[in-house]
C-alpha cells in the first residue's frame, strides 16, 4: 500500500472521530505501529499530504508536530519529514527472574518511573486469593509506567502481603533491591504471557494508539519456603519486546 493510498480519508476520516489533527495523527501512528510506515520512511510535504487527505495544511502541521514531540517523526533541514529511525528491541528472557531495572542495566539502558499508584489498600479479590490474605488484610500496591532511556515501555502493577512490603514508600527504583535488602527477594516464578490490544488508558501512557498490540504478562514470585510473595499484571509495548526461552532436549532413558 502507497502512503497515498494510506492516506487516502475515505479509509479512515470520520465526521464523528474528534478534531481531525488527532485523527491524522493517530492514521500515522497507526500505519507506523502495523508496519505500514516503517522507520525511515519520508513523508510527503505537507502541502502533498494537506492534498491528499482534503485537510488544511494548518491541521497537517499540527498533527506532524504532535507526532515529532512524540518521537514518531523526525524533521530534517532541506530533507522534509520522516519516520524516525527504528529502535533496537529488547530481549528479555524468561528463564531469570530478574528485575526491570536489572533488566535494562544490563543492556546498557537508563530505566526510570513514573509512579501511577503507591501504597496500602485493600485488596482485591484477586488479591486475596493470589497472596493468601485475610479479609481484613491490607495490600502493598506499586503501580508505575517503567521507561528506558526515556522511552515507555511498560505499565506494572505488583501487589505483595504488607508483611513482606510494609512500606510501599520505601521503593524508590528497584523493588527487588530493597525486598533483598529485607531477605524476602523471590526466588522463583510463574509467568503467563499473553497478547491484547491495549485499552485507550494503557496505550496513551505507552505512547500508542488504542488498540496497538501489546503483550500482558502475569507473574506470581515465590519465597525459598513457597510462599506467595509478589503478585505482578505488567503490560508491555508490543513493538519494543521479545521474550526468549531456552528450551532443553530431555536425555532418552536407556
Amino acid at each position: 500500500m502507497t502512503i497515498a493510498e494510506y492516506l487516502d480519508p475515505k479509509r479512515w476520516l470520520s465526521p464523528t472521530g474528534g478534531p481531525l489533527y488527532v485523527q491524522l495523527r493517530k492514521r500515522i501512528e497507526a500505519g507506523v505501529t502495523e508496519g505500514i510506515l516503517p522507520p525511515d520512511t519520508p513523508l510527503p510535504p505537507e502541502r502533498e499530504i494537506a492534498a491528499l487527505t482534503e485537510l488544511s495544511r494548518v491541521t497537517v502541521r499540527k498533527a506532524i508536530a504532535e507526532l515529532v514531540d512524540k518521537g514518531l517523526v523526525v524533521q530534517r533541514q532541506g530533507s522534509g519529514s520522516s519516520i524516525a529511525p527504528g529502535r533496537p528491541r529488547v530481549q528479555q528472557s524468561l528463564s531469570r527472574l530478574t528485575s526491570f531495572t536489572e533488566d535494562m542495566a544490563r543492556r546498557g539502558l537508563g530505566s526510570a518511573s513514573h509512579w501511577l499508584e503507591r501504597g496500602l489498600f485493600l485488596p482485591s479479590p484477586d488479591e486475596v486469593l493470589t497472596l493468601g490474605l485475610g479479609s481484613d488484610d491490607q495490600v502493598a500496591r506499586l503501580a508505575r509506567l517503567r521507561l528506558a532511556d526515556g522511552r515507555p515501555m511498560a505499565v506494572e502493577r505488583a501487589s505483595l502481603p504488607p508483611d513482606i512490603l510494609p512500606n510501599p514508600l520505601a521503593v524508590s527504583h528497584s523493588l527487588y533491591e530493597v525486598l533483598a535488602q529485607a531477605g524476602v527477594r523471590p526466588v522463583r516464578a510463574i509467568q503467563k504471557i499473553s497478547a491484547v490490544n491495549l485499552t485507550e488508558a494503557d496505550a496513551a501512557l505507552l505512547g500508542l494508539p488504542a488498540g496497538a498490540a501489546g503483550l500482558r504478562i502475569e507473574r506470581i514470585s515465590y519465597l525459598p519456603e513457597g510462599r506467595v510473595a509478589e503478585f505482578t499484571r505488567s503490560l508491555y509495548r508490543g513493538d519494543a519486546y521479545d521474550f526468549v526461552a531456552e528450551l532443553r532436549i530431555p536425555e532418552q532413558g536407556a
